[in-house]
């Protein structure tokens, strides 16, 4: 290969990490700017320029970069474009597949987080060799991307495969971030986890270590922590959590009839606290007809590197200017 690397950019509304990664997957060296503190997108640019610049000569690798990645929010795969800069600082839409190419003289290709996620593992982590699966990630939302016969599915307008957006209470349901009710992200997400562990406090009577706890501040590694250690409330949140979760996978199943569903993000690290009860939701749960054939998988990419990765499998996909 002429040019052996690829740029992985991730971009968050406080942080943006980004890295050099060469054909298997290694992070050759990674770096990180403030988003938040610029008030100009070309302002942000230009930060990133020079330090990716720095990586670049400390690692012998300018002109040596075949395409650029970037992973941002409600990023759009066909046309390059941020359309809702959802915790991004400056207004939208931005052009910033073309901002970056411009700047760097490199080919970008950008897509949300969750789909840049779908794309590292089935390039680097646990989907080799799959043609057919869906990636979840369970972090602070619940993000998805299905991939159909080894194609990436974006739908007619580059955002399809929201499944965290799927309902999944239709009755009296949470209020979701999107405004809508009832969510599968309102309830699976580690904030969703959260919430689960504030409702059953204030509903039921029985001791729980959470009751220790400002119920207000509790998170899902406090819920984690206590069922670790024997805490019968905090391990019903998780069976109630998963139940869900499984079920949903059920219904997902009947739509592409993926291989695998991939799960990745800070709730997996629970194991089977969450694991088990979304194996059971979903062998119970799903048309018999698929039965035995879809696996559950667990990402294998490393955490600290997971999102400059999955960026950077995009930057493979690029042509050449």
């Amino acid at each position: 290969m002429s040019k052996p690397y690829v740029i992985g950019i991730d971009m968050g509304g406080t942080n943006t990490a980004f890295g050099i990664v060469d054909a298997r997957g290694t992070v050759i060296a990674s770096s990180s700017i403030k988003t938040a503190k610029h008030s100009d997108i070309n302002d942000y640019i230009d930060e990133l320029f020079v330090e990716a610049n720095r990586l670049m000569v400390a690692n012998d690798a300018v002109d040596k970069i075949h395409g650029i990645g970037v992973g941002a929010p409600n990023a759009n795969y066909f046309t390059g474009i941020i359309e809702e800069g959802v915790n991004l600082p400056w207004p939208t839409p931005i052009p910033l597949a073309d901002l970056l190419s411009a700047k760097f003289g490199i080919p970008v290709a950008i897509t949300n987080d969750a789909n840049a996620a779908a794309i590292g593992e089935m390039t680097y982590g646990a989907a080799r060799g799959l043609k057919d699966f869906i990636m979840i990630t369970l972090g602070t939302g619940v993000g998805s991307g299905i991939v159909i016969n080894g194609q990436m599915v974006y739908g007619h307008d580059g955002f399809a495969g929201e499944l965290g957006h799927v309902i999944v209470k239709r009755n009296n349901g949470r209020i979701c971030g999107c405004g809508r009710t009832g969510c599968l992200e309102a309830y699976c997400s580690a904030t969703g986890v959260a919430r689960t562990a504030r409702e059953f406090l204030e509903i039921r009577s029985d001791d729980s270590l959470l009751r220790n706890l400002e119920v207000d501040t509790i998170t899902s590694k406090d819920v984690y922590d206590a069922a670790v250690q024997g805490d019968k409330l905090a391990k019903e949140i998780f069976e109630y959590t998963g139940k869900i979760l499984g079920e949903a996978l059920a219904d997902f199943v009947a739509f592409s009839s993926p291989e695998a569903f991939i799960l990745f993000g800070g709730l997996t690290k629970s194991g089977d606290l969450i694991m088990k009860p979304v194996k059971n939701a979903l062998d119970k749960n799903i048309l018999p007809i698929y039965r035995g054939k879809v696996k559950l998988l667990l990402s294998e990419l490393k955490e600290s590197d997971a999102a400059v990765l999955g960026a950077s499998a995009l930057g493979w996909e690029v042509k050449n200017i």
